[in-house]
This record gives C-alpha cells, sequence and structure tokens, in this order.
C-alpha cells in the first residue's frame, strides 16, 4: 500500500490554479464583441483618449475603439507575426515591429498601406521606442543592436551592438534623451540616443528581463522578468536618478511576468503600478510598499501578453487566447478591476 501511494503524483501547478480561482473575487462576464485579430494578440498601446492599436500574431495591426469595442482599421503589411506596437499618445503615427526584420510606420488618417519602412536588422526586431516628437525611432532586435532612424527619410542613422544583448524591449523616458531597455542578458541599460551609448546600468537580475517601463515625470522605471513556478516573475522599480540598487520588487506572480506599467496619478488612492503574467492574472500593486492591491484572473484568457493605460480608470490587457480585455478601476472597491469589454 505504502508503494502503491509513493507513485501518485500530484500535480502542483493544478492546485496553484484552483488556489487562485479562490482568492479571486468573481467578476460580471464582460461585454463581447466582434476580435480584433484572429489570433494572440502580441503588444497593445493607447494612441488616444479613446483609441488603441494592437499586434498580433495574424500580422496585422489593429486600431481600435476600446471603448466600444469596434476595430477600425486593419492595417496589413507585415509578412510574419507583429512582436511589439509603440506611438505617441496623442499623435496620428504609429509603429510596428515585426519576426519579419522590419518595422513599419502607419498614418492613422493616410492609406491602409505603410508610410514608411525601417529595414535592418538581421532578427526578429523586439523593441520599438519612439521621441515625442515623433522624428526620430529606436529599434532593438535579437541580432543584439540598436538602431537609431530618422523618421522623415527611413534611414539610419546610427546603429551598436553589444554581445549577447538580445534586446526584449524599448521605453523612451519622458522629457529626456534616454531610452530604457531590457534584454535576455538580464540587463537593464540606460542609453543615450544623442550618441548611441550606454549611460547607465542597473545591477543585472537573476531572471530574464522581459519588458519595461518609465513613470510620466521620468524619476522612475519598472521592469518585469519571466519565471516558473513562482521563482522570479517579479516587476522591479528603480530610480533613474541613482543606479545602486532597486527601491521595491513586486512578487506574487507564478509563471513568466510579460508587462509592466504605471498607473497614473489619481487612479489609486496611492502611486500604483500594474503587472500582467501568463499566469492569467493582472495584479494593481502600491508602488511603496509592494502590497498587492488588487488580484484579477481572467479564465481561460491563456499567457497575457501586454498592458495599457488608457485614462484614469481604464487598463487594457491583451492576451493569447481571449483577444483584448478592457479594465475598469473600481475606486468604491479599493483598487479592484472589472471586465467590460472583450474584443
Amino acid at each position: 500500500m505504502g508503494k502503491l501511494q509513493s507513485k501518485v503524483k500530484r500535480n502542483g501547478s493544478k492546485y496553484r490554479a484552483e488556489s487562485r480561482r479562490e482568492e479571486c473575487a468573481p467578476v460580471q462576464l464582460p461585454r463581447q464583441h466582434s476580435r480584433a485579430h484572429n489570433d494572440a494578440v502580441t503588444y497593445i498601446a493607447a494612441l488616444k483618449s479613446d483609441l488603441c492599436v494592437s499586434g498580433g500574431k495574424d500580422k496585422a495591426v489593429v486600431v481600435s475603439n476600446w471603448r466600444t469595442g469596434s476595430a477600425l482599421k486593419r492595417l496589413v503589411g507585415h509578412e510574419r507575426e507583429v512582436t511589439k506596437v509603440s506611438c505617441v499618445f496623442g499623435s496620428n503615427r504609429l509603429f510596428s515591429a515585426s519576426r519579419d526584420k522590419t518595422v513599419l510606420m502607419w498614418d492613422l488618417h493616410g492609406k491602409l498601406g505603410p508610410a514608411q519602412r525601417f529595414m535592418g536588422h538581421h532578427l526578429i526586431v523586439t523593441g520599438l521606442a519612439v521621441s515625442a516628437d515623433c522624428r526620430l525611432l529606436l529599434t532593438g532586435s535579437r541580432d543584439n543592436t540598436l538602431c537609431k532612424w530618422d523618421v522623415e527619410s527611413g534611414q539610419c542613422v546610427q546603429n551598436t551592438g553589444i554581445c549577447r544583448n538580445l534586446v526584449t524591449h524599448l521605453c523612451w523616458v519622458p522629457g529626456e534623451s534616454y531610452v530604457l531597455q531590457t534584454s535576455e542578458d538580464k540587463m537593464i541599460r540606460v542609453w543615450d540616443s544623442r550618441d548611441l551609448q550606454v549611460a547607465h546600468t542597473f545591477p543585472m537580475k537573476q531572471y530574464i528581463q522581459m519588458h519595461c517601463d518609465v513613470s510620466q515625470d521620468g524619476n522612475y522605471c519598472l521592469t518585469c522578468s519571466n519565471g516558473f513556478g513562482g521563482q522570479g516573475c517579479e516587476a522591479t522599480l528603480w530610480d533613474l536618478r541613482q543606479t545602486k540598487d532597486k527601491v521595491c520588487e513586486y512578487r506574487g506572480h507564478l509563471q513568466s511576468t510579460a508587462s509592466c506599467i504605471f498607473l497614473p496619478v489619481g487612479m489609486c488612492d496611492t502611486p500604483a503600478v500594474a503587472t500582467s503574467s501568463h499566469d492569467c492574472t493582472v495584479k494593481i500593486w502600491d508602488q511603496n510598499t509592494g502590497a498587492c492591491l488588487s488580484n484579477l484572473f481572467l479564465d481561460g484568457a491563456g499567457p497575457l501578453s501586454s498592458l495599457a493605460v488608457c485614462d484614469s480608470s481604464s487598463v487594457l490587457c491583451a492576451t493569447f487566447n481571449s483577444g483584448i480585455y478592457s479594465l475598469q478601476m473600481d475606486r468604491s472597491k479599493g483598487a479592484a478591476l472589472r471586465q467590460v469589454l472583450n474584443f
């Protein structure tokens, strides 16, 4: 009997998933709309007060009204999966990167085809950052290089490479010439876009850094890491004014944390950040203490790939299996999120 019992293997991940559902409060089903993409949504960004732009495995870039869930423009030009999209909030220009090694620029009110092409990387493009005036574009790739482009001409004006610097994400620091970068080599670098030199590095993390974001005041940055079984999977707050050590860590996800963003001032009662993970949860954290303020489990959504802030109370979440969710902050219940739309 004892021998038989020793052969029974318990599925730890199964029990973790069940406990995860118990922790998360039940939510109302969101209003369902036609999907913006017919495959996994890989990245999403806020474009205007009522518009968002998303990229997917279906090779398309889609502009949607996130308030109604309706797709307004479907932009087709990439030959392979779209990996990242980027834009300056309020502008009419949007950029997309792809596994086809190219970056395309699109005009919101122009023709459906790309307005500009940026070609020069030798492997999948995984990082996009555009300056506030939309005149400069920085791109990063798994080919270990960063390229700086003149947006108007489409010409690469400078490029540089660092061995094993497989770029995972780029983010422009508001009001500065600096760009934050995460990498598969677990390093976090701050680049000076004027000469494309590394200005600062933060202490190396233990796991691959998946994504980054910068606070609106330009003082702090967030990074998040991959991991499994609760090891790694954290987001980290850093002070851009000094590079000695982390300020705070946010731990609680069970699988890779794919996206991390700062929430607007006033969205919560305290400064807050949000993360999304392959464990199907979106978490809101107290920025200063690291306490988890709320936890939303998106059942059946699959890995959550990206987050974007829309306005002072709404967050968009891109998923692999269920398209895009519009989530709203319920201030009457602290920092709780509820599902509003699924498109």
